[in-house]
C-alpha cells in the first residue's frame, strides 16, 4: 500500500490549512465567500436548496475513471469533516505535485462540503423539519436526502466518503486513549455479511489507518457495523456505492476539534491517493485489527478517594443568543471505576 509519510502530511497541513475556519460551529455564512477561489480550478455549482432556502454547494474535479463522492455536515453539529475538505481543496487549488497530478488524472472528485446548512446555521443533529437526515435514506422526506441522493444517482461513484464527528466518550478498546479518528464499512444487511464491496471499502480503511498509526498509535478506532436499515452509508453500500465513514472524535485538550481535523484531513488524502493508485482493493483483513470503539470517557470527572462516589460531568454544547456555548453537566452514571476522564480532578473532603 502507498502511504503517504507523515513529514509531507504535516508540512502540507501547515501551509494549506483553510485558516478563515475555526471551532466546531461552521455556518454556511462561513463558507460562502470561500467558493470563488476555487472556481478556477473547480466546476462549482448550487445543486439545490435547504428546507430553509439556503444554497447547497457542490465542486467538482478530475478526469480520471475513479469516482469518488464526498459529503460533509449532513448533521449540522458535525463540522471537523467540513474543516477538513477545505483544507484539502486549497491543497488541490494550490499544489500540483506528484501526488495531486496522480489523484486529479486517475480521478473524478464530487464534494457537497454542507449537507445541512439549516441545521449547521443553529447547531444541531437535525434539518429544519427535524429529520436526521442519516436516518433519512429510504423516505428521503428532506430535500437535502432528495439531493444528495440525485447527486449520487447521476454521478454514480465507486466510493464515497461521509465525514461525521463522533463524541468525546469514545475510546480505542484495549486503550487509556480517546478514538481520535474511527472507521466503519457500513453493513449491507442484517447479518453484516462480507460482501465484496465491504471488503473493498475495508481495503480504503486499511490504508487511512495504516497512516495514522504512524502519527498517532493507538488513537484510531472501528466503529459499530450494525446494520441501520434507513441509515444513508448502509443503504449506499447496498445499492453498491463502496461508502467509507470517517468519524472525526477527540483528541487530548482538543474542543475545538483542529487536532482531529489534521488527522481527518490526512485520512481524506491518503484515502483518496490509495484509490488513486490501486487496482486490487481485494487486502482487506486488516480492517478487523482495529480495535473496537468502547465508551469509556466522561468529559470531566470528580474522584472521591477511599469512595465510590465518583461523579462525572459531559459538556452539552448549543447556541444561545448566536455565540457557542458549552456548558458542563452532571451525569447520571455513577459507577466510574472504570470510566475514564479527559479531566479528572481529586476530591480532598
Amino acid at each position: 500500500m502507498n502511504t503517504i509519510e507523515i513529514n509531507y502530511l504535516e508540512n502540507l497541513f501547515l501551509a494549506q490549512k483553510e485558516s478563515s475556519l475555526h471551532g466546531k460551529w461552521i455556518t454556511y455564512n462561513d463558507i460562502e465567500n470561500l467558493f470563488s477561489k476555487y472556481e478556477a480550478k473547480f466546476t462549482v455549482t448550487q445543486i439545490g436548496l435547504s428546507e430553509e432556502k439556503r444554497p447547497i454547494m457542490q465542486l467538482k474535479i478530475g478526469n480520471g475513471a475513479k469516482k469518488i463522492l464526498f459529503w460533509s455536515q449532513m448533521h449540522g453539529n458535525e463540522s471537523t469533516g467540513t474543516k477538513g475538505l477545505f483544507d484539502f481543496f486549497n491543497c488541490i487549488e494550490g499544489v500540483s505535485d506528484t501526488i495531486f497530478k496522480k489523484i486529479l488524472k486517475e480521478c473524478t472528485l464530487v464534494f457537497i462540503p454542507m449537507l445541512n446548512p439549516d441545521g449547521s446555521q443553529v447547531y444541531t443533529r437535525v434539518n429544519a423539519n427535524n429529520i436526521d437526515l442519516n436516518r433519512d435514506a429510504v423516505e428521503r422526506a428532506a430535500k437535502e436526502s432528495k439531493i444528495l441522493r440525485a447527486v449520487l444517482e447521476a454521478f454514480t461513484p465507486h466510493f464515497c466518503f461521509n465525514l461525521h464527528d463522533q463524541r468525546s466518550i469514545f475510546g480505542v478498546e484495549g486503550t487509556k486513549n480517546p478514538a481520535t479518528i474511527s472507521f466503519l464499512a457500513p453493513s449491507e444487511e442484517v447479518t453484516r455479511s462480507l460482501t465484496k464491496g465491504r471488503k473493498e471499502t475495508m481495503n480504503v480503511i486499511v490504508a487511512m489507518n495504516k497512516m495514522l498509526q504512524n502519527v498517532i498509535p493507538n488513537f484510531v478506532g472501528r466503529y459499530s457495523d450494525e446494520f441501520y436499515p434507513t441509515a444513508t452509508g448502509d443503504n449506499f453500500q447496498k445499492l453498491g456505492y463502496n461508502t467509507i465513514l470517517i468519524e472525526s472524535g477527540h483528541y487530548p485538550q482538543d474542543y475545538h476539534r483542529e487536532e482531529s481535523r489534521k488527522y481527518t484531513f490526512f485520512s481524506i488524502l491518503q484515502g483518496v491517493y490509495h484509490i488513486a493508485n490501486t487496482s486490487n482493493f481485494d487486502n482487506y483483513k486488516d480492517y478487523f485489527t482495529i480495535p473496537n470503539n468502547d465508551k469509556i470517557f466522561f468529559d470531566v470527572i470528580h474522584r472521591y478517594p477511599n469512595s465510590s462516589n465518583d461523579v462525572s460531568f459531559q459538556y452539552e454544547e448549543k447556541i444561545i443568543d448566536g455565540k457557542f456555548v458549552s456548558k458542563l453537566n452532571k451525569t447520571d452514571e455513577y459507577r466510574l471505576n472504570l470510566k475514564i476522564g479527559h479531566s479528572e480532578i481529586v476530591i480532598d473532603r
